[in-house]
């Protein structure tokens, strides 16, 4: 929870402010663009809301924050209302949960409700109005974890929902050890006709990127959109197993051999990104010399 009295210099005037327990995840910054921005290492608010859809875009990312380093001076009184629009659409059927959890460094997690049962796309934070929220949609099926890194509340989401979690075993944890379905190998696994996991060892050992309906690629924390670099990128800072490893995972993920045609990147840190077919396959090869002369 936010505290005034830790309110950051940076923030201009007004009701809504960021505090210094911010983490610079980023979230509030591409969730909320027109309020908040990065000031030093952290966010800040620099334009207070001016209309109906910019407070409602500001109470978003003050929901959605990991630390609760946002706040407001006054009570907001429409805070349920905002509470109720989460999982935000995406497209179709795809929404984004919110919520981050600060166990994930603040990732974002996805919902896709589907008539073959609904996914849930790595661990946002187990709260009662997503929760509520997540029922009336009709529920947790399958609970795909990307990787170790942004399970956070996996375990409350299973015992909810009674959903099999899903993570390779190469990045299984004591904390995850009881996952219902362990993948193995380095082989695509077709979890149904629409849903296609895709090992993508790189930034973990046992990272994992999901494909459903051959459009949306969920891609945690393997592959995301930079606004700083305006392309594609991975995360060299932030390798926790190999770079080259990681190179190789995403030459073959965008290679002739398989012929993925994703329109949308959907990842768990960095922010989202959807293009044609075409334009998608000329930012994988540019994000790949990227790497390269990054390595």
């Amino acid at each position: 929870m936010a505290h005034l009295k830790d309110r950051r210099s940076q923030n201009v005037e007004g009701d809504f402010y960021v505090d210094s327990s911010c983490i610079d995840c980023d979230t509030c910054r591409w969730l909320s663009p027109a309020i908040y921005s990065r000031e030093g290492s952290q966010s800040a608010v620099y334009h207070q809301p001016a209309s109906n859809e910019e407070r409602k875009a500001a109470l978003e990312a003050l929901l959605a924050c990991p630390t609760g380093s946002i706040g407001t001076r006054e009570k907001p009184i429409d805070i349920q209302q905002v509470q109720q629009t989460f999982p935000l659409q995406v497209d179709e059927n795809v929404y984004y949960c919110g919520y981050h959890s600060k166990k994930s460094f603040g990732a974002a997690s996805y919902f896709i409700q589907r008539p073959g049962g609904n996914v849930l796309v790595d661990s946002p934070r187990f709260t009662p109005p997503l929760v509520k929220r997540l029922e009336a949609m009709g529920g947790v099926r399958y609970m795909y974890l990307t990787h170790r890194d942004d399970v956070a509340d996996h375990q409350k989401f299973h015992n909810r929902f009674g959903c099999d979690r899903i993570l390779h075993t190469q990045d299984i944890t004591s904390a995850t050890q009881d996952v219902e379905i362990q993948l193995t190998g380095n082989e695509p696994t077709a979890l149904a006709d629409d849903l296609l996991i895709i090992p993508q060892p790189g930034h973990s050992a046992g990272h994992t990127v999901l494909l459903y309906r051959g459009k949306y690629l969920f891609t945690g924390d393997h592959l995301a959109w930079s606004a700083r670099l305006n392309q594609l990128y991975a995360f060299r800072n932030f390798c926790w197993d190999s770079w080259p490893r990681q190179i190789e995972s995403m030459k073959a993920l965008s290679g002739p051999t398989n012929n993925y045609a994703f329109e949308w990147v959907l990842p768990g840190h960095g922010r989202r990104f959807s293009a044609s077919p075409e334009t998608m396959r000329q930012q994988m090869q540019q994000c790949i010399q990227w790497m390269t002369s990054a390595a």
